[in-house]
């Protein structure tokens, strides 16, 4: 499978990484919203991360505004929402060289980029 960005380009955090790596990253840009992941690209994801729940975000408006914190979700549950709605899939999510990175934080990039000098 060819290395990915999963991102939403209205996201600044999104916006903000993909400007930061580097130029000659060979990644293929997938923009969730326009073109929403598949069930197919989501077990994939899965099979790398060992979790749908590690792929959810709970940090999207949604999440509160369905007030899903209070109810007792699963790992069935965690995939519907996330091919139901795209806000739901945390992010960005690389896949480097059949590796998976999942969202933003500090430590998560270095990896992605340390993965990138390798590629």
């Amino acid at each position: 499978m060819t290395d990915t960005i999963y991102y939403l380009a209205s996201c600044d955090t999104c916006r903000k990484i993909i400007k930061s790596l580097p130029k000659n990253a060979n990644l293929k840009y997938h923009d969730i919203k326009q073109d929403p992941i598949t069930i197919e690209e989501l077990e994939y994801m899965h099979s790398l991360s060992g979790s749908y729940e590690a792929l959810f975000s709970k940090k999207a408006q949604l999440y509160k505004s369905m007030d899903l914190k209070n109810k007792a979700l699963t790992e069935e549950d965690f995939k519907k929402y996330i091919l139901e709605h795209y806000t739901f899939l945390s992010r960005p999510v690389f896949i480097i060289q059949d590796k998976i990175y999942i969202g933003n934080t500090q430590q998560n990039m270095l990896q992605v980029m340390k993965a990138l000098e390798n590629v």
